[in-house]
């Protein structure tokens, strides 16, 4: 819960600190009747993400990322620890975002332009699997220990690692403001981007792993404006250099706006054209849309599908998206009278939607997560946070939950043999045997996994 942003923290509007909530629907009626402060401090002020991972808290608020663990169980962090530091802009909604539990057991994360460089929790540059200290083209003008090295980076980038830092990867680079991402259970990634404002050329992309996303020339790094050889009569798409060689295309141009949070459906509540579809929020003109995707040659193109729109109150402003146990959908709304230019207007209220089909009361049904058939059942969640507790027991059972898996795997429904796939593939002295099958399974997106 956000108040001390920008001239609010300078002016100290909340001296205490920003804080965590915790809100609770103790009576089952589908609406919060109690709220609990799980922590407060200076040191999350302005946070630009949140993910809950069993009894682990990560929140981004740059230049740190911050892990709250709760070890008894009383709502309240009994440590404090960091993933990485010295990471991202402080006060900058073109820095680090949320970090994202994936299917394959990595976490995911991105940046936007002003993020600039990553460091490990030790403060010391994070080299990549490939080899590169991880820092964007530019910045080594700014932080001495990038002085005389090269980056093939440059802009915003997304990450992917092990939930300790390491093996840490650039899956793709040269966005403008990616605010979030978000991966599916195939292990696809997608996020939106925001363009230099008024020029109608908001974007939401399908990365393609390592892929090059052309908000800057690859070579020169000039900007869009600069006149080129090919350059697209368009804009909005010669805003991000849709006609160079090796840009990966976009996957929905979405026009004027002001794009924050995502995510990925693959609930069933929800009327059927929202299945498997990525869903996103759109701040500036106050809208969540659902992106309808068709494969189109090794990517994806796609249209957009308004889920909520407010015509008459101008301060709805829905900045985050998630998946609820049951299906359904939460949006945060920021409640404001602005949107851009670093301002906030009003501090004293926010709001949260359930949005669902009419009658259908708010619902979690539990699972016995002490047995490999539990564990699976949960596994087939909508909700990020309970695969994640699912993933964690299953990894751990190893081959006592291989029957259970295979089960699983054998079904007919793709995702559900996606999310089988990734754990089978982790049973120590087996995990090849899953590979070597699945390259052969008649479906392309398994033999994608």
């Amino acid at each position: 819960e956000i108040v001390n942003y920008r001239d609010h923290a300078e002016n100290n509007k909340r001296p205490e600190g920003d804080r965590i909530l915790i809100l609770e629907d103790t009576d089952g009626d589908g609406k919060s009747d109690e709220s609990k402060v799980y922590y407060q401090g200076r040191d999350i002020d302005a946070a630009l993400g949140i993910s809950v991972l069993g009894n682990k808290v990560i929140v981004t608020c740059a230049p740190n990322v911050l892990i709250f663990t709760d070890e008894d169980g009383d709502d309240k962090p009994d440590r404090k620890e960091y993933l990485f530091t010295k990471s991202g802009s402080p006060q900058g909604d073109h820095s680090t975002h949320s970090v994202l539990f994936g299917p394959d057991g990595k976490l995911y994360w991105n940046m936007g332009n002003s993020g600039l460089y990553v460091h490990d929790k030790h403060g010391n540059p994070v080299i990549d699997k490939a080899g590169n200290a991880v820092f964007a083209r530019g910045a080594e003008q700014r932080a001495t220990e990038f002085r005389g090295k090269t980056s093939p980076y440059q802009g915003g980038m997304v990450f992917r690692f092990n939930l300790d830092g390491s093996q840490f990867e650039v899956l793709g680079h040269n966005f403008r403001n990616n605010y979030e991402v978000t991966v599916d259970s195939f292990g696809n990634l997608w996020q939106s981007d925001n363009d230099d404002d008024g020029n109608f050329g908001c974007r939401l992309n399908y990365i393609m792993e390592f892929g090059n996303f052309g908000y800057r020339d690859e070579i020169t790094g000039a900007g869009w404006q600069v006149s080129r050889t090919g350059q697209h009569p368009e804009i909005p798409r010669r805003h991000w250099h849709q006609n160079d060689p090796g840009v990966v295309p976009n996957f929905v141009q979405t026009g004027a706006g002001s794009p924050t949070g995502i995510t990925f459906y693959e609930g069933r509540l929800l009327p059927q054209v929202f299945w498997n579809q990525v869903i996103h929020c759109d701040a500036g003109p106050g809208v969540v849309w659902a992106a309808i995707a068709n494969k189109q040659g090794a990517g994806y193109q796609g249209k957009m599908i308004k889920i909520l729109e407010e015509d008459n109150d101008k301060w709805v402003r829905p900045v985050d998206v998630s998946v609820a146990p049951d299906g359904s959908l939460f949006v945060t709304d920021w409640y404001d009278p602005v949107v851009g230019w670093n301002r906030q207007h009003d501090t004293g209220r926010g709001r949260i939607f359930r949005i669902a089909p009419s009658n259908h009361p708010y619902q979690v049904s539990e699972f016995d997560l002490d047995t490999p058939e539990g564990a699976v059942a949960a596994l087939k969640s909508p909700n990020y946070a309970l695969r994640f507790l699912a993933w964690q027991t299953l990894n751990k059972m190893q081959d006592k939950a291989e029957p259970a898996l295979i089960e699983l795997f054998q079904s007919n429904n793709p995702r559900y043999r996606a999310r089988a796939l990734w754990l089978l593939t982790k049973i120590s002295g087996r995990g090849f045997n899953y590979v070597e099958q699945a390259i052969r399974d008649s479906d392309e997106d398994i033999r994608v996994v």
